[in-house]
């Protein structure tokens, strides 16, 4: 009896490790095969352009506000103090998040003391969520602070361009087209790629660079790959290639070979083709050495960084082209950013939380009939003595099971967002989840295995129609919830 139970915990945890191996999605991204060698390790930008050096100006600053459609954003204008002729100038577009008006105040100081004007607008909230957003319409709001820019008195009207980092850097082309006035592009930490392909690649990288065990990879598709549940994040499949395809801009494109959530090959390659097709040729791209997604090393701006900024934009256009067109230190990048494949109906969207909802509500089931019984003050019969119990334990391994996997999710996410690791807890928190997710299997055999002996033994007399719903429930339930783990891996993968 002994080797039967323990045979059937082998082919249930066999069968969870099957399950967990086909149900959904594998993750196998493909190597980066092209690459980019930098000209030279100087970030400096070349041509016989004469422009001004930071710190060539006293700086002042004013803020006020800028009236959109439906909407009032406050922007704050960093300028040169008493900078001769018109000078060139500068909008920011933020990145993922919430921004104000008071952010990139390092950069805007610097370039302002370079004699460019900076106006750094905060960015529109009430349109701007988690589920939805609209780059085009983004685009058209930031539009209107560079109206207001392009027309400020001591600028430069033909010379008022974009800088656009992170998310910005997939708003800044769709404004660049939209308005042809725009002067110049300049891309800082751009993805380039579509969001999800760019969310996922970046997992990628994090989860790499912790060490996780390849199984845990194969939760990237099925996370990043599912439909969200109520709807919404459909900019997460927003394309920018037929807006870049269309940019006839000057374009400079900034990474910090640090960022590991950026395809940093991948992006400049992918731009400069796309704005090939305008006829564009006029890109500059700079890799700065141990820079972050900021461009920052230890909390400061990278050294060289304003400078290439304040450079490139005063001299254009004997910039946009000068040599070296690509320099810095040399980028780094594994595999190729690309489309992620989705899960199954069962697994995505709706169906994601329907599932572990019902097999939740089927787990409290149990408690919830014994505890009106008791109310009610008619006791549902008690079941055989080892049945509750061993009730009680398949529930409680089984959700123990879950809470313990997304506390370990959790502690390996933290690590990954700051570049840490732990060997220990990564690959010993992987190895303790399979332990206890054969021990649930286990108690659940030992639990259904006494109750089949009770029902040998006692017949219909073993339990009453209550304590039958509660056992029911609670095995079902705990099925449905070890089905759920073994989707995200929990059980050991066959394959």
């Amino acid at each position: 009896m002994r080797y039967r139970k323990l045979a059937m915990v082998l082919a249930i945890v066999i069968g969870f490790g099957v399950i967990g191996s086909l149900a959904g999605p594998r993750w196998t991204p493909q190597p980066l095969e092209s690459t980019i060698v930098p000209e030279t390790r100087d970030v400096a930008i070349g041509s016989d352009a004469v422009t001004d050096p930071v710190g060539s100006y006293a700086v002042e600053q004013e803020t006020f506000d800028v009236q959109l459609d439906g909407a009032t954003v406050a922007a704050t204008l960093t300028y040169p103090v008493d900078a001769p002729g018109e000078r060139p100038a500068m909008l920011f577009m933020h990145g993922a998040g919430t921004a104000g008006n008071l952010n990139f105040a390092d950069q805007a100081q610097a370039l302002a003391s370079a004699g460019v004007y900076v106006l750094v607008p905060a960015k529109r909230m009430d349109t701007y969520t988690a589920t939805s957003r609209s780059y085009p319409a983004m685009a058209e709001d930031y539009l209107v602070s560079w109206r207001i820019l392009r027309d400020w008195p001591g600028v430069d009207p033909t010379q008022v361009g974009i800088y656009g980092e992170s998310e910005g850097a997939w708003i800044a082309p769709i404004a660049a087209v939209k308005e042809p006035g725009v002067g110049y592009l300049i891309l800082v930490s751009a993805p380039v790629v579509p969001p999800r392909e760019q969310f996922a690649f970046a997992a990628d990288s994090y989860l790499r660079n912790v060490g996780v065990p390849d199984a845990l990879l194969r939760a990237i598709p099925r996370g990043l790959g599912a439909d969200m549940p109520g709807g919404g994040f459909d900019y997460a499949d927003f394309d920018a290639t037929p807006w870049q395809r269309q940019v006839r801009q000057p374009v400079l494109m900034v990474y910090g070979t640090d960022d590991t959530s950026m395809p940093t090959i991948q992006g400049p390659l992918t731009l400069i083709e796309d704005i090939s097709h305008a006829g564009n040729e006029s890109y500059t791209v700079r890799y700065f050495d141990g820079a972050n997604h900021g461009i920052r090393v230890d909390d400061e701006l990278a050294p060289g960084f304003v400078g290439v900024l304040a450079r490139w934009t005063q001299g254009l256009p004997e910039t946009a082209m000068a040599s070296p067109r690509i320099a810095g230190a040399q980028p780094e990048q594994a595999f190729r950013a690309a489309p992620v494949d989705h899960p199954r109906w069962y697994a995505s969207g709706d169906m994601l939380v329907y599932t572990l909802l019902a097999a939740f509500v089927l787990v409290l089931i149990g408690p919830l009939v014994w505890g009106t019984s008791r109310l009610v003050r008619r006791p549902t019969r008690k079941m055989p003595p080892p049945l509750a119990r061993y009730s009680a334990a398949t529930v409680m391994a089984t959700v123990a099971v879950l809470v313990i996997f997304v506390a370990y999710i959790a502690y390996v996410a933290s690590l990954a967002l700051n570049y840490r690791t732990d060997d220990l807890v990564v690959h010993g928190g992987w190895l303790l989840l399979h332990v206890l997710g054969i021990l649930a299997a286990a108690v659940g055999v030992r639990s259904v295995a006494s109750a089949w002996n009770a029902w040998r033994t006692l017949g219909m007399r073993a339990m009453s129609a209550g304590a039958l719903v509660i056992w029911g429930s609670t095995h079902v339930g705990a099925a449905g919830l070890l089905l759920i783990a073994a989707y995200w891996g929990v059980f050991p993968t066959v394959f």
